[in-house]
C-alpha cells in the first residue's frame, strides 16, 4: 500500500505590491524528496510525523514536491504552474497509489487563479480517480472553497493560533486518510459559511474554549473531525471568510446539522471575538506610563500591521517612531527587515558607532525612514530563530543600540518574529527589558508570553491594517461581519 505525500504552501496577500516569484520558494528551500537533503522546516516540518504514523501500518510513503513561500502578493502565474505541474508529475510517477496526502495552506492565489488549492486538488483528483482518498492539511487562515471540498476526501485545519499543532493535525490527516483507504471509515463533509472575517487568537477566550468544544466532539458518535478556518482577510477572493466544517463517518445529515449549529454558535461569539488592537500611539503611551518592574519581564508589543507572516515587509517605522516620540528607554525591537542597513553594519564592524538610516524603505505602508546614531553590538552571518519546531534562517543580521536605550535587531531575510532567539541569539537579555516590540501578529505569543509582564496588540497604517472592513474588494462578497451588521439580510441563516 502506497501513500503519496506532497506539499505546496503560500499565503498570498492581494494588497501586497510585491509578487511571489520562484525565488520566494527557493529561499525557503524546495524539497524534492528525502535525497535532496533539504529540510523544509516550518509548516512542512510534519513530514516526519506522517512517516511515523503511516509506516507502522505497513504503508510505504512516496514523497513528491514540498515547497513553501514567505507571504507576499499573488504568485506569478508561470511559477505557480511550474510548481503545481511538478507536484502533479510526481504523483503520476508514483502511480498506482492507494492514498494521497497534501499539505496546503488554503490562501494560495496566483495572477490568473484565485483558488490555487481548488485547482490543484481538481487536477490531482483527475489523476488518481474517484476512489483514491485525498486527505488535506490546511492552515486555519486558509480559504475553504467548493472546489476544495468537492475534490478532497477530507480536510483538517490547524486548530491553534499561534500554530502549535501542525504536527498533531498532520498525524490526524494521515490516520483518517489511511483509515479511508482501508475502508474503515467513509468521510463526508459539510461546510457552514460563518459570514465573518477576522483573525482570532486561540490563546484568548472565548475562542480557546470554543476550540476545546470542537475537539471534544471528535472521535465520538460518528464525528471524525471538526475544523474552523478563520480565512485570510487580505485575500480578495470570491469564497473568502470564516468557515466551519464537520467530517463524519458516512452521516451527511449529522455533518450538515452540526456544521450549522457550530457555525451559528461561533456567530453568537462574534462581539467577544472582536477585540480591536490599540493604535500604535496608544500602545506606546501605555508602555511609557507603566513604571519599570525589575524581574517582572518585559511588556511585549505586537506590531500587527507590519507582520511578514501576512505579506508585510517587516520594515515599517511607525513603532520605532512612537518609541522615540515617547522617549521610552530599555526597549528591544525586531526583527526589522533592512538588508542595506545590515550590510553597512558589517562594513563598519563590531563595536563601531555610525549614522544609520533604518526602516521605511518598502513603500507608503512602511512609513518614513528613521535616522539614528547606533553602536554595533553583535553581528551574525547566518542568524536564525526557532519557528514551528525548526530553525528558520534570518540571514545576515545585526544588533545595534542607540544612546536612547533602544536595541534593534536588523535582519536580511524577511521573517515574522516567532522565537525569542531572534533577540537572545545575538546576546540581548529580554527579561531585563522594559518592553519588546515584535514584528508579528500572533505567532510570537507561544514563545514570548511566558516571559512577558503583559502583551499588547498594536495597529498602525501598515499593510495588514486591523480595519479589514475598509479594504477595497473586487472579488469577495462585501456582505460580511464586521463590515455589515447582518450579512444574512434577505436570506435565512
Amino acid at each position: 500500500m502506497k501513500l503519496f505525500l506532497a506539499g505546496l504552501l503560500a499565503e498570498n496577500n492581494s494588497y501586497s505590491p510585491i509578487p511571489t516569484g520562484l525565488g520566494a520558494f527557493e529561499t525557503e528551500g524546495i524539497r524534492r524528496g528525502p535525497a535532496s537533503g533539504v529540510d523544509p522546516g516550518g509548516y512542512l516540518s510534519a513530514i516526519e510525523t506522517v512517516h511515523r504514523v503511516v509506516s507502522p501500518r505497513g504503508w510505504e510513503v512516496v514523497e513528491g514536491l514540498f515547497a513553501a513561500a514567505v507571504p507576499l502578493g499573488p504568485i506569478r502565474q508561470p511559477v505557480y504552474e511550474q510548481l503545481r505541474d511538478e507536484l502533479l508529475d510526481n504523483l503520476r510517477a508514483a502511480l498506482p497509489v492507494q492514498a494521497v496526502m497534501l499539505m496546503l495552506h488554503g490562501a494560495m492565489t496566483a495572477e490568473d487563479c484565485l483558488d490555487c488549492e481548488g485547482d490543484l486538488l481538481e487536477r490531482a483528483r483527475s489523476i488518481v480517480g474517484p476512489e483514491v482518498p485525498i486527505g488535506v492539511e490546511l492552515d486555519l487562515h486558509g480559504h475553504v472553497t467548493r472546489s476544495m471540498v468537492q475534490h478532497a476526501t477530507l480536510m483538517v485545519a490547524y486548530k491553534a493560533y499561534p500554530h502549535t499543532d501542525i504536527d498533531e493535525r498532520a498525524a490526524e490527516v494521515a490516520r483518517l486518510t489511511i483509515d479511508t483507504a482501508e475502508r474503515r471509515i467513509r468521510p463526508v463533509t459539510a461546510v457552514w459559511d460563518c459570514r465573518m472575517a477576522g483573525s482570532w487568537p486561540t490563546t484568548r477566550e472565548p475562542l480557546k474554549s470554543f476550540v476545546g468544544e470542537l475537539q471534544a466532539l471528535e472521535g465520538r458518535n460518528g464525528v471524525l473531525s471538526v475544523s474552523h478556518a478563520h480565512g485570510f482577510a487580505f485575500g480578495d477572493v470570491p469564497e473568502a471568510g470564516a468557515r466551519l466544517w464537520v467530517v463524519t463517518d458516512g452521516d451527511e445529515a449529522l455533518a450538515t446539522r452540526l456544521a450549522k449549529e457550530l457555525g451559528l454558535r461561533l456567530w453568537t461569539l462574534r462581539h467577544a471575538l472582536h477585540q480591536p488592537p490599540l493604535g500604535m500611539e496608544a500602545a506606546m503611551r501605555r508602555v511609557a506610563e507603566l513604571p519599570p518592574l525589575p524581574g517582572a519581564g518585559p511588556i511585549v508589543v505586537a506590531d500587527m500591521a507590519d507582520n511578514p507572516g501576512g505579506g508585510a515587509r517587516g520594515d515599517s517605522s511607525f513603532a520605532l517612531q512612537a518609541v522615540l516620540s515617547f522617549g521610552i528607554p530599555n526597549v528591544a525591537l525586531g526583527g526589522l527587515w533592512d538588508p542595506g542597513a545590515v550590510q553597512l553594519c558589517f562594513e563598519a564592524g563590531l563595536g563601531s558607532t555610525l549614522a544609520l538610516r533604518v526602516a521605511g524603505k518598502s513603500g507608503p505602508t512602511s512609513g518614513s525612514p528613521v535616522d539614528l546614531r547606533v553602536t554595533v553590538r553583535a553581528l551574525a552571518e547566518n542568524h536564525e530563530q526557532t519557528a514551528f519546531g525548526a530553525k528558520s534562517p534570518l540571514g545576515a543580521s545585526a544588533w545595534v543600540s542607540t544612546a536612547e536605550g533602544i536595541d534593534l535587531v536588523l535582519i536580511s531575510r524577511c521573517q515574522q518574529v516567532i522565537g525569542t532567539d531572534l533577540f537572545t541569539g545575538l546576546g540581548i537579555d529580554l527579561r531585563g527589558k522594559h518592553a519588546v516590540v515584535v514584528k508579528s501578529m500572533q505567532h510570537f505569543h507561544a514563545a514570548f508570553a511566558p516571559l512577558a509582564r503583559d502583551v499588547l496588540y498594536a495597529d498602525s497604517p501598515g499593510l495588514l491594517t486591523a480595519d479589514i472592513a475598509a479594504l477595497p474588494f473586487h472579488h469577495r462578497d462585501p456582505q460580511f461581519w464586521p463590515r455589515v451588521a447582518d450579512p444574512w439580510s434577505g436570506t435565512a441563516p
